[in-house]
């Protein structure tokens, strides 16, 4: 699989960020007495369902190679847990694709998303403040078209994504006082 790099830099220069400046702020702000209390990102899912491949199995095919293409590394695909009747969905089917991405591979693509992907939205606003009360953001793209490396390869039809941003802090205030150092676009209050 070829792989693009939209800046060679953006691992190294997003890590350093977080130790050099970030991690200082953050404990600053919040007033830890610990550095090892500042909260950090620990992983990020993305996931694509894929509807289509009940009917057309080489439709999930097409995704997983696609997401290969946006998260760099190679998805695996997620099996139905239940059967329900009126989607036609029968227990174990595979359905959708998933990609976990931690340490390089996950600040490249953070750097990417916050970056490149959000601000290609039409009429972006900014993003929704609301974590999950336990400090981890859930980002639902409706579609995937706003990554770079989503126009180049031949996909007649755009699949939406959600992407999870897993981190260690204890609360939503310190989820998004993270999130908001790395850069992510949240919505004025």
């Amino acid at each position: 699989m070829e792989s693009k790099k939209i800046n060679s830099g953006s691992v190294i220069r997003l890590k350093h960020e977080y130790e050099k400046n970030i991690r200082p702020a953050l404990q600053k702000e919040l007033n830890l007495k610990n550095i090892m209390e500042v909260p950090r990102i620990n992983k990020i899912v993305v996931n694509v369902g894929v509807k289509e491949a009940v009917t057309d199995s080489k439709e999930l095919q097409k995704v997983k190679k696609k997401l290969a293409w946006i998260t760099k590394q190679a998805p695996i695909e997620t099996e139905c847990k239940k059967s329900i009747a009126g989607f036609k969905i029968r227990e174990g089917m595979k359905i959708g694709a998933c990609v976990t991405l931690r340490n390089k591979k996950m600040y490249e693509f953070l750097d990417e998303l916050v970056n490149l992907a959000l601000p290609r939205v039409r009429d972006f606003q900014g993003v929704s403040r609301k974590l999950d009360g336990r400090g981890n953001y859930n980002l639902g793209i409706k579609e995937w078209i706003i990554f770079p490396e989503a126009e180049d390869n031949g996909i007649e039809k755009a699949h939406g994504m959600n992407i999870t941003i897993h981190t260690s802090a204890r609360n939503d205030e310190e989820g998004i006082a993270l999130l908001k150092q790395f850069g992510m676009p949240f919505k004025k209050k």
